[in-house]
């Protein structure tokens, strides 16, 4: 973890929080104050749409970040509610602690834009899947990125990631294992070679 990079007097700059499942960590147009890390537990980052549908930004686990793109942006606002989908805790970083941080602690810094590049790419993807009108071709193109597996929770979480209707994925998985594109296990999809 990003974390373990920091020397004790850097930790001592570091907030604890713990959260319970369901809570609602940060609200959406509050203010940014801090780069969250989480130690461990799930994180949703999640807005509704005018029409009262949910609508999942990110999925976050263990050692993955958020705040890390507004500290520095000329709107800190949340672009969505921070929701806990288990109970964990997070470490908190000032923006001035982190600053001083990434001056002094070279390794800590290069994981950091290390993050800052995967989170890129991700989001680049995102944009590249939701480019996709055609359900078939969104699934396919996600299954690709992921090296033709997949494991989820449900189907609801999935279809959530790739902001389809749940009943429209059940469909298409069902029809994509009857032409023996993919085959399913509990909480895994596995395209056929």
């Amino acid at each position: 973890m990003i974390t373990d990079l920091l020397n004790r007097k850097q930790k001592e700059k570091l907030i604890l929080r713990h959260f319970k499942e369901k809570d609602v960590l940060f609200h959406e147009d509050e203010e940014c104050h801090y780069l969250s890390i989480i130690i461990k537990g799930k994180i949703i980052i999640s807005s509704y749409l005018p029409d009262g549908k949910e609508l999942i930004y990110n999925n976050l686990s263990d050692g993955e970040m958020f705040g890390n793109n507004l500290l520095f942006s000329d709107d800190t606002r949340y672009k969505g509610d921070i929701i806990a989908e288990s109970d964990g805790e997070i470490y908190l970083i000032e923006k001035d602690n982190l600053l001083s941080i990434l001056t002094e602690n070279k390794e800590f810094l290069k994981e950091y834009l290390r993050f800052q590049s995967e989170f890129a790419k991700s989001l680049n993807s995102r944009i590249k899947l939701l480019s996709f009108d055609n359900a078939k071709e969104r699934f396919l193109f996600y299954m690709y990125s992921k090296d033709g597996k997949i494991e989820y929770d449900s189907v609801s979480s999935l279809a959530k990631t790739l902001f389809m209707e749940r009943e429209t994925l059940s469909r298409l998985l069902g029809r994509l294992e009857k032409e023996k594109i993919i085959y399913r296990d509990t909480h895994t999809i596995t395209m056929y070679n």
